[in-house]
């Protein structure tokens, strides 16, 4: 296909709110070796967009500083040694920048092919948070049958995905949502109870409904205002694993001794800083155990609203509303 050598995409010329992005047009970025270009049809929104957009989570060095971290699309063109994909497959995947654009580099490593029957915007809702999802829940947590979690912020685009695929794969859910309709809509996913942290204490709820043993594996994105109660939590040998500070990331004054005491484990991680090798071996094990899953019906991404290019700036509104329940994707034609 002949390409352009400009395209339209969101600018940032400085941090702060959603009015600072602008739309300008600049060069059509070229595939290097083991890339893919992607003519965007969608793009999922995120928090780290909404974070970088802020200055507070900058690009890496060699990532395109354009924002947008998933998209979906054709590939228009591949860079040297690339043999996954060819030009006009259907692709999504986890970019390292550069998703909110007509055209956008993807590492090979980084994209899947559409789940079969999926189109553009159902496939732009999948990348960040199942690579996500994956990579701290069942990787670096452990989590595996017959276990149980709680997870935070169930109605987010990381907890819709979450409640999901560890009630897929065997594990009983608890989450915590802000209203008694959010709840409701957890427990539709698959969690066996939600817990209005509004009106209710999560910590206390736990104790109660898991008869005080507490349960195997916390997912959190509150961070500090939330760390004691998440040790509380726990059982015995469970895991703590921390994936954003929407809470703060200064704990001050915590008891540390459930650590030892009940042998825990706290870890996290960002995905964006993690190298190509790393996010590759998550693309492969979504391929082989999550894409089935998707391809069957059995999990799907929750969509809340799509939005066109050009309300940019209502989409990150309406991210940090919390208001909604799944994901945000901008559509690009």
């Amino acid at each position: 296909m002949s390409l352009p050598t400009t395209m339209r995409h969101v600018d940032l010329p400085s941090f702060g709110g959603p009015d600072v992005m602008s739309f300008t047009n600049g060069p059509v970025p070229q595939p290097g070796a083991g890339e893919i270009l992607v003519k965007v049809q969608a793009a999922g929104v995120n928090r780290p967009d909404v974070a970088q957009r802020q200055g507070i989570y900058p690009p890496p060095k060699d990532a395109s500083p354009i924002l947008g971290l998933e998209v979906a699309g054709t590939v228009a063109a591949v860079g040297a040694g690339v043999t996954d994909f060819a030009v006009g497959d259907q692709v999504c995947g986890l970019a390292n920048g550069g998703g909110y654009a007509e055209f956008c580099i993807l590492p090979v490593g980084q994209a899947l092919p559409f789940p079969k029957g999926y189109d553009a915007v159902k496939a732009a809702a999948v990348p960040e948070t199942f690579f996500t999802v994956w990579a701290n829940l069942f990787q670096m947590a452990g989590l595996t049958e017959g276990e149980n979690v709680l997870i935070h912020g169930g109605t987010s685009g990381i907890g819709t995905t979450a409640i999901q695929l560890a009630k897929a794969f065997g594990a009983t859910v608890y989450t915590t949502a802000g209203s008694a309709e959010k709840c409701e809509a957890c427990e539709k996913l698959g969690a066996t109870r939600g817990i209005n942290y509004k009106s209710e204490d999560f910590a206390a709820v736990i104790k109660e409904v898991t008869g005080g043993k507490g349960v195997d594996v916390v997912l959190d994105m509150i961070g500090a205002a939330y760390f004691e109660r998440n040790l509380s939590c726990l059982a015995k040998d469970g895991c703590l694993s921390i994936i954003a500070f929407l809470g703060g990331n200064i704990a001050e004054k915590v008891d540390l001794r459930p650590i030892m005491v009940k042998r825990l484990t706290v870890t996290g991680s960002t995905m964006r800083p993690r190298t190509a090798e790393e996010k590759r071996a998550i693309r492969d094990e979504l391929l082989a155990q999550v894409w089935p899953l998707l391809e069957s019906g059995s999990v799907a991404p929750v969509i809340h609203s799509v939005l066109p290019f050009d309300q940019v700036v209502e989409a990150h509104r309406l991210m940090e509303s919390s208001s909604h329940i799944g994901k945000i994707v901008l559509t690009l034609g």
